[in-house]
């Protein structure tokens, strides 16, 4: 079509009358995304300049009191400006994120670094992942693995810090065959249970012990905001200082009784990873088309299957050694059992007023928490319908094949 046809065209003359200011829109936009690029590198070079202030003070690397007065403050201004306070948190929360990895290359070291840490187990994953943030702070760090027991004595002998990092099932058998230590080392381990451990720990070392469980995987880049469950074993005064560390590098210390914590876990870990084990196996079974359950899935039921897929992308020995070590286990399996029998009691004989007056006395146990969890998993909802693409499932990467 030549351009005097074009012009006369209405249609077409009517695309070019709003091409030409939709183009000058689209191109402020990039410039405006272009400034945006280079204030946010300049907020990442400020944080690296922090981050190294903090290491010359020994100062921690999360101080939640410093994150919530910055996004006060910058709600503020949003609503002051007319933006979305809400926007501007979520970008400020990602941004902090992308800060606190920034920051955390060197860290100071909040006990002797001219006695060794040595990891029992470092070759594993997270053994791998905490050792690393030992030699950040300065320490000189060994790894004990299975064909090095020859060596152990040597290795241990002037070992400031053993860190017990073997598989749940090897654990007890572990820390019975470690030779005498330093009577101030600090003997401690990273098992997703405590009671068992924390004893065998006090019989073969006389020294200061110390119980600690790490909530998180071997896959983070920051300790900032992670949570590590610690309990107490025997010397509190000469543990403090790996406590201390951990703060260092940002995480969360949570002290809990021993006792207490293997309780929680049986309901927060062990019950979790089994019900999630089951559906997917359940899902396997059925045969069910799981591209077509992602396509027609809204945000929250594809983030539900995504931490069920989450589940079956990791170690199964790993799963299998966390719900078998949960001695309590069993007899929760029962309550929760009949609890699911009871309500399917109710949808067979369609009692539905049932039903919902079950639902309401739950709610009511949840209390002010519901409606606040309500608007956390709103948040993660959101952010998962903007990394997610309604048109197509997950692409389950090269080399990979899954049945329908």
């Amino acid at each position: 079509m030549c351009l005097a046809q074009c012009l006369s065209d209405p249609l077409l003359a009517g695309q070019s009358t709003v091409t030409s200011p939709l183009a000058e829109l689209r191109a402020g936009i990039d410039q405006a995304d272009d400034e945006l690029v280079a204030v946010l590198a300049r907020r990442i070079r400020l944080t690296a300049e922090v981050g190294a202030l903090k290491s010359r003070h020994g100062l921690p690397l999360y101080v939640p009191e410093r994150e919530a007065q910055l996004l006060a403050g910058r709600r503020e201004k949003a609503t002051a400006a007319g933006v979305d306070a809400d926007l501007i948190e979520d970008i400020l929360r990602r941004v902090m994120r992308e800060s606190y990895s920034a920051q955390g290359t060197d860290f100071p070291a909040a006990g002797d670094c001219s006695r060794a840490v040595v990891v029992v187990g470092g070759g594993g994953a997270l053994g791998r992942c905490l050792a690393s943030f030992f030699r950040r702070s300065g320490y000189t760090v060994r790894i004990l693995e299975k064909d090095d027991w020859g060596q152990a004595p040597t290795l241990l002998a002037d070992a400031g810090l053993v860190l017990v990092a073997v598989p749940i099932e090897h654990t007890l058998a572990v820390i019975a065959k470690l030779p005498q230590l330093p009577d101030d080392c600090i003997l401690a381990d990273i098992t997703s249970i405590k009671q068992a451990p924390l004893k065998a720990m006090l019989d073969v070392h006389g020294g200061p012990v110390l119980g600690l469980h790490p909530m998180f995987g071997p896959d983070i880049k920051s300790l900032a905001k992670q949570v590590v469950v610690v309990c107490a074993g025997r010397d509190a005064q000469r543990c403090q200082w790996l406590i201390d560390q951990f703060g260092i590098w940002g995480a969360v210390v949570r002290e809990e009784l021993p006792d207490r914590h293997d309780r929680a876990m049986e309901m927060i870990q062990a019950m979790r990873h089994f019900t999630s084990m089951v559906y997917g196996i359940f899902l396997q079974r059925e045969n069910a088309d799981l591209d077509e359950l992602m396509r027609l899935s809204s945000p929250i039921y594809r983030l539900e299957l995504a931490m069920v897929g989450r589940l079956f992308a990791q170690s199964p020995e790993l799963y299998a050694d966390i719900i078998m070590a949960a001695d309590g286990l069993p007899a929760l399996l029962d309550q929760y059992r009949s609890v699911l029998d009871g309500l399917l009691k109710r949808v067979r004989n369609h009692q539905r007023a049932e039903l919902i007056e079950d639902f309401n006395q739950a709610r009511d146990y949840f209390g002010e928490l519901a409606p606040a969890l309500l608007r956390e998993s709103s948040e993660l909802l959101r952010k998962a319908h903007d990394a997610s693409s309604p048109l197509r499932a997950v692409d389950p990467g090269p080399g990979t094949t899954r049945k329908a």
